[in-house]
């Protein structure tokens, strides 16, 4: 059973639940997300599965999941992104912010990444449906004719500017 970190308005560690525990209660916890570049700058886009139980169906342009109980964000970031990429050799990912985000079932604190991955992905297909490398220009035209994930949508509006 997962089991994260609970925390409060502050990101400050107040215990423990699991990750159902905490969905269920609406309980603050953690996630990391980590925008993909290739060597041209384009941006890793996905859509995810439909049968994934949060957000399925739409489409993301950051990889990423909760941080578990005594992780970093920059641990979880790594390993989030190298599982949902398919990846090995990835290199750690570049902090770039943190924030706090709910919608109307959960609340989580999301610490934003990114890294430079030139290799090939074989991303998990229980997790991501379709992908692609968007050039920016692209994405950007597509923020307004694709469902995408809430969180990864303000993530991202939050990193543009």
């Amino acid at each position: 059973m997962e089991r994260v970190d609970v925390v409060d308005e502050h990101d400050t560690v107040i215990g423990a639940a699991t990750r159902d525990e905490a969905y269920a209660r609406r309980l603050i916890h953690r996630c990391a997300v980590v925008l993909v570049r290739d060597a041209h700058g384009r941006v890793f886009v996905h859509r995810r599965t439909d049968t994934k139980s949060i957000f399925p169906g739409l489409y993301d342009m950051f990889v990423g999941g909760v941080v578990h109980a005594g992780e970093t964000y920059a641990a979880a970031a790594l390993r989030e992104a190298a599982e949902e990429l398919g990846v090995t050799g990835l290199p750690r990912p570049e902090p770039l912010f943190t924030f706090l985000t709910s919608d109307p079932l959960h609340r989580w604190w999301m610490g934003v990444h990114e890294v430079r991955w030139d290799g090939p992905v074989r991303p998990q297909p229980d997790e991501i449906a379709w992908h692609a490398f968007l050039p920016e220009e692209e994405l950007r035209r597509k923020l307004d004719e694709w469902e995408w994930v809430p969180d990864g949508l303000e993530a991202y509006r939050r990193l543009c500017g």
